[in-house]
């Protein structure tokens, strides 16, 4: 292992890469896959109780789009804000402020009476999931060796896909026999239990403290848990980024010349991800369900969607590592359009469909889980957290707008198999962008 001797600095990426993961490193981990997790399921909540709640009320499929929307437009705003907060202030109370505001609200939202309470809660609901799963990355991105990084970002993040499958298989289960509610309470419940256990466990970004000047002793304490007697030789900290990045503003770092190109190919780049995945995820139910299959086959085989992106995301971060990372992630999305206009065409054999589904899904949803260790890698850690939530948030314009689609789609008569084929042409925009990224702004910031 490499050492410092007594009295140097200490880069704190440097130490990380060199030493194998800790059982506190694993901690972040755990944790940050909990807070996505969570996240993965009250965003997915209204795509699975739509259609009881539609019964239950006695509305139409179109009064339901703005409901739709209503979290996906909260999550826009978490989202931009919370990274310069992260930034500023930390990504641990960031984190733990976020998924305090969804648990809440996601519990409230349970107690709904009318279309315009649930809008309205569903929105400040969305700000706390915008705020989640951003820092998440970010955070956990500072706590990895560039050895594990992709892969741990990315099996971290596909705690969104089984949330949001997890919410389905409840569902299936849940919904009919306890309601639309049961599911809501579910999804506010256990985040407020996870509000402490994130209170006493989660640490600080090491690389954020040192950024921000909180403190040697601040730093020592935190880094001391990978190797102590490392940590303990040091008398100052460093990251690497301080030597060449100096803009104190985060959004002069973001779009400086060295990374405008990039961030604006992965603005794009994630949108069209989010067309695809939340016209499915807030649809695929109705449309099965229009389309003759039962309230449990319709939730069974829209949770498969997700669970794909569980099943592919591992796979996606070691290949990473290994690979162009941008070749790796454009040819996902370009298997996603696909295998999404092979869905299309696979409506009369419910076993080929659910098959089809899962396989969309493990594409579509395997890149995006990738997209944000992309993103964490491209930018320094000045930046980082502005860069990650900036590129979500952008994106949620692309889940507003997929959303919407569906919605208004269904409500010119198109069919299931125009509707599928319709998402060929947001997968091919997102081939493009990513692979043209690769070409014209492909360097880590480390």
């Amino acid at each position: 292992m490499n050492q410092p001797s007594v009295g140097t600095t200490l880069d704190v990426q440097s130490f990380i890469n060199t030493q194998p993961l800790s059982r506190y490193q694993w901690r972040v981990v755990i944790l940050c896959f909990l807070i996505v997790f969570l996240d993965g399921l009250d965003t997915a909540a209204m795509g699975f109780i739509a259609p009881a709640l539609s019964q239950d009320w006695g509305i139409d499929r179109a009064s339901l789009g703005p409901v739709m929307s209503a979290a996906l437009i909260g999550m826009v705003f978490g989202a931009l804000g919370s990274g310069p907060l992260a930034d500023r202030f930390g990504r641990k109370v960031v984190l733990v402020g976020a998924v305090l505001v969804f648990g809440a609200f996601s519990l409230a939202s349970a107690y709904s009476s009318n279309v315009d309470q649930l809008l309205v809660l569903r929105f400040l609901t969305g700000l706390g999931l915008g705020a989640g799963m951003p820092n998440a990355t970010t955070l956990l991105s500072e706590y990895t060796p560039e050895r594990h990084k992709s892969l741990l970002v990315t099996s971290m993040f596909c705690g969104f896909n089984l949330g949001m499958a997890g919410g389905g298989f409840i569902s299936a289960k849940l919904i009919p026999a306890f309601g639309w509610h049961a599911l809501l309470m579910i999804g506010g419940i256990l985040p407020l239990i996870l509000v402490a256990v994130l209170m006493l466990w989660l640490p600080e970004s090491a690389r954020f403290l040192v950024v921000r000047n909180r403190g040697v002793d601040k730093v020592r304490k935190t880094l001391s848990p990978i190797e102590p007697s490392i940590v303990a030789q040091a008398t100052a900290f460093s990251v690497p980024e301080q030597k060449t990045v100096k803009a104190r503003n985060v959004f002069a770092v973001i779009f400086s010349g060295t990374y405008s190109a990039g961030t604006l190919l992965l603005w794009l780049t994630y949108f069209m991800g989010l067309v695809i995945v939340y016209l499915l995820t807030s649809w695929l139910p109705t449309l099965m369900r229009d389309s003759g299959a039962s309230m449990e086959q319709a939730a069974f085989i829209g949770a498969l969607f997700q669970f794909g992106g569980v099943l592919s995301a591992v796979g996606v971060g070691w290949a990473m590592d290994r690979f162009n990372p941008h070749k790796v992630i454009g040819t996902f999305y370009l298997l996603a359009g696909v295998f999404a206009y092979a869905v299309g065409q696979s409506l009369g054999n419910i076993t080929l469909l659910a098959t089809l589904v899962l396989v969309a899904g493990m594409c579509v949803n395997g890149a995006q889980s990738a997209m944000p260790s992309l993103a964490a890698r491209f930018y320094p850690t000045q930046g980082r957290a502005t860069g990650v939530s900036w590129m979500l948030g952008i994106g949620r314009f692309g889940a507003i707008l997929g959303a919407w689609m569906g919605a208004t789609l269904l409500g010119l008569g198109w069919n299931f198999e125009q509707v599928l084929t319709a998402l060929v042409i947001p997968a091919a925009l997102a081939t493009a962008a990513v692979v043209i990224k690769g070409m014209v702004s492909h360097a880590d910031a480390t």
